[in-house]
């Protein structure tokens, strides 16, 4: 036989290795006879019996809630006295507790190496925007921020709705991982107020501002190619940043695997128009060696899109802007089926189309004009008509 620890040959039945001194016979894992949330006891060092309960987690170096905070009292000649020990701390509740609650700070750090790495490149953007804007909550003790301290500081920091959106987000997670440590209630964030939502703030790229864009891309200004390449397929930011060259098929003129948020959205494909294939072949070709089309330096890509907006002469919409100029352009502009407009965007409901689409006036009247184009001519009455009374 050979050692379980050290490998070294040892006579057959050794109970001890004769080198290291390693026990021979594995050892199985008593029966557990407390449940959970009743504390354990054991004997230390000196022989004394020793009860501890565990009162809340704290946080790792790698960002994992898995170091316990514990309570023992030791010294016990008994382990019935242990046992009675035990539940004094059990029954202690919040004394058993360490009395300094962490800072917001804390839980951020926390956050921010655990499960926020799996965010999206935007909503990592925008989670970072969104904790500069918390700075007079950021060294506060958890357990001391209350529903008016949240309400003042983000209606202060964030006066239009979706700021304020990512903010109360960002908070919410944060005190999720507070709640766990028992410092505070996980659905405090949940009571500020956000600001009215005014859809009216998107708006569409016009048919003028799209062809600035194209002749700038055809200068040789790839930047253009960014919100071109969204106008053209509807995609969104975030799934517009995270594209691969093997998220593309330009044989069978579609984008696959790169959709986020929703169900539908990740099992739809994206699919490609004439217009827009020999611009994604462009980019194809100057892609990242990673395989990104668009470099991951933070900020980059945001920076290229509004200089592209710049240089072409156009308004300073924002990225969705151009989601929105996708749905206006099929269902306005082109008149098509709703139900086809719906797997466009990639929709789940044809409701959207009240959000996305954003008709002008002179499309209104036009509308009304075509009733006429309709209407049939009358049929006149015969010459030898009798009129009746």
């Amino acid at each position: 036989m050979t050692c379980l620890k050290c490998g070294k040959d040892l006579p057959d039945g050794s109970a001890f290795c004769c080198w290291c001194g390693a026990r021979q016979e594995k050892r199985t894992k008593g029966v557990k006879t407390r449940g959970n949330g009743t504390g354990t006891v054991y004997k230390d060092k000196r022989g004394k019996w020793c009860a501890q309960i565990v009162v809340g987690w704290k946080p790792a170096a790698d960002g994992k809630r898995h170091i316990s905070i514990k309570r023992t009292r030791s010294g016990f000649a008994t382990k019935k006295d242990a046992l009675k020990a035990c539940a004094e701390l059990v029954a202690g509740g919040a004394a058993a507790r360490p009395e300094k609650a962490p800072r917001l700070i804390e839980y951020w750090e926390t956050y921010r190496r655990g499960e926020y790495k799996k965010l999206s490149y935007s909503k990592q953007v925008a989670y970072r925007i969104a904790w500069d804007k918390l700075g007079k909550l950021q060294d506060r003790r958890v357990d001391s921020i209350t529903v008016a301290d949240l309400r003042s500081v983000v209606s202060e920091a964030c006066p239009t709705y979706y700021p304020a959106r990512d903010c109360r987000s960002l908070l919410t997670n944060l005190f999720t991982l507070a709640a766990a440590d028992r410092f505070a209630d996980r659905d405090l964030p949940s009571y500020i107020v956000l600001p009215k939502l005014r859809e009216t703030e998107r708006k569409p790229f016009t048919a003028e501002e799209q062809s600035a864009l194209w002749r700038l891309y055809e200068s040789g200004d790839r930047r253009a190619a960014i919100p071109l390449l969204m106008i053209y397929t509807g995609m969104m930011p975030g799934e517009a940043q995270d594209l691969k060259v093997s998220h593309i098929d330009l044989k069978a003129r579609q984008i696959v695997g790169v959709g986020k948020k929703t169900e539908v959205r990740r099992k739809t494909p994206i699919v490609l128009a004439d217009a827009i294939l020999p611009l994604i072949d462009d980019l194809i070709q100057h892609a990242q060696p990673s395989g990104y089309l668009w470099k991951r330096v933070e900020g980059d890509w945001y920076e290229a899109y509004y200089a592209a907006l710049a240089a072409a002469g156009c308004r300073r919409l924002p990225p969705y802007s151009c989601r929105h100029t996708t749905a206006t352009a099929l269902a306005i502009t082109e008149g098509i089926a709703p139900q086809t407009v719906k797997q466009v965007m990639r929709w789940s409901t044809t409701k959207m189309l009240d959000r996305y689409a954003h008709p002008e006036t002179s499309d209104a009247i036009e509308a009304v004009n075509a009733i006429g184009q309709t209407k049939p001519t009358p049929t006149p009455l015969p010459t030898n008509a009798t009129k009746t009374t």
